[in-house]
Parts: structure tokens; sequence; C-alpha cells
């Protein structure tokens, strides 16, 4: 059955289009822990979450301010991941994306005794 991911602002409910949902797409086969990724041509702000972080969060361009606001009240305590400072440019350095682009068509992990 063929599914769409609605990325929407946590604060307002605008929802994310074009390029921009495109770039948020793009970020969830990443593997992050507690990052904000700034998120363009939209300007969004996107927070991975994961694990003590909770679930991943989204703002607009207008309230990237609340948004780290809120994090930093509700997970401030629990690390430095919260009080991160911008700018927060995306970068694939650690994801499936370039994991499976090294691997090649077919083949799931180089350590795999079928592979």
């Amino acid at each position: 059955m063929p599914s769409r991911l609605i990325f929407r602002c946590d604060h307002c409910g605008l929802r994310a289009e074009g390029e921009t949902e495109r770039a948020l797409e793009a970020q969830l086969q990443e593997f992050l822990f507690g990052e904000y990724l700034d998120v363009e041509p939209g300007h969004w702000l996107h927070w991975t979450g994961n694990g003590i972080y909770g679930r991943a969060r989204y703002a607009c361009a207008e309230h990237r301010g609340e948004l780290k606001a809120s994090l930093r009240e509700s997970y401030g305590t629990l690390g430095w991941h919260p009080w991160a400072m911008g700018p927060h440019p995306v970068q694939y350095r650690r994801g499936r994306v370039a994991a499976r682009r090294a691997l090649g068509p077919g083949r799931t992990s180089r350590w795999s005794p079928l592979a």
C-alpha cells in the first residue's frame, strides 16, 4: 500500500512542501542522535531526537527559536545536544545512504557470510 510522509511544524502545524519535504525525507535515512539540522530551502529546523532525547521534532522558519527553547527546557540537563549553537548544516557522514552506495546493488553487508 502506498504511503507518504507528512512533515508539520510542531508549533503551528504548517506543512513542509516541495524541496523542503524531500530534504526532510532524505534525513530520515541517517543515523543521528540528538542533533539539530537546518533544512533548506524552507529554513526549517529538524531535531533528530532518539534515545533519551525523545522523538524527532520539526519547526518552520518562524518557530525555530520556540523549538530550541522547549527542547532545552525538556532535555537540557541530560547532555550538551540541546544546547548546540547554529548554524546546523546537514552532513551526510555516517548514514545508511553512503553505506548503501559503497556496498553496491544487492549487497547488505561486507561482513555477511552470504555476501
